[in-house]
């Protein structure tokens, strides 16, 4: 494994390891409360962060620092599963949840507060038996069991309610054209080894992407997993 993979995979690790103090700060319904209230709470913040990121690094954090990825990385080892399906699950969760969190803040007469730590402990989100209960019921519900009954990152597929955030902005900045964090093909370079399409954490097509020198996919998660198993040097980074 090149160190570039040992480093991210360790982000990761941190990260999920930490995911029962931060967990509140990617909750789909805080931020629903919140915002029945008039409050701007912590996933409020976090969710418009990942969208602007998305803008310049695509959904680079959904490869390189989020827990739920951590977790679901670490299950590849007793069920390393291809997932090529099912992408447009989350969508169907994500626009309805969206649309409520808009009809309440009108409701709510608007956003007139913000509470970064809203309904967290001492700003963490485990603080209670209940807190527990949230978090063990989410990390086995929605990420271990898919994970181990559908296959690699089945959450982040199905049903991720941040991943259309970075997608959105991902499409924004495309239409844009401005300067951003993406792949480069070279299917000149590519012999067909099938290295970067059984590695990529996402099930991606990697070698047919390459061979038609179109690289952008709205499930790349620019973790560069192509990029450091292609000894050819068919994949690279490039910031076009």
């Amino acid at each position: 494994m090149k160190t570039r993979q040992k480093i991210r995979k360790g982000i990761l690790l941190w990260s999920f390891f930490l995911f029962p103090a931060t967990l509140y700060y990617f909750s789909p319904v805080l931020i629903l409360e919140a915002s029945a209230t008039g409050i701007v709470n912590g996933s409020w913040i976090v969710f418009l962060l990942l969208l602007v990121s998305a803008l310049l690094l695509g959904r680079g954090y959904c490869g390189w620092l989020c827990p739920a990825a951590g977790c679901q990385e670490a299950i590849f080892l007793a069920r390393p599963k291809r997932v090529t399906k099912g992408d447009l699950i989350k969508w169907i969760i994500w626009v309805p949840w969206f649309g409520a969190i808009v009809v309440l803040a009108i409701r709510a007469g608007g956003y007139h507060t913000i509470d970064f730590f809203y309904q967290t402990t001492h700003g963490l989100s485990i603080g209670d038996i209940q807190g527990a209960i949230v978090y063990f019921s989410v990390l086995i519900g929605l990420i271990v069991l898919p994970a181990f009954l559908f296959g690699k990152r089945a959450f982040c597929h199905h049903l991720c309610w941040m991943a259309p955030f970075m997608i959105v902005g991902r499409q924004l900045r495309n239409r844009l054209r401005w300067p951003s964090l993406g792949l480069a093909p070279a299917a000149d370079k590519c012999v067909h080894c099938h290295t970067c399409t059984r590695g990529c954490p996402m099930s991606l097509p990697v070698e047919r992407m390459v061979a038609q020198q179109r690289m952008e996919h709205t499930e790349c998660i620019l973790c560069g997993t192509c990029v450091d198993g292609c000894e050819q040097g068919a994949v690279t980074y490039t910031w076009r």
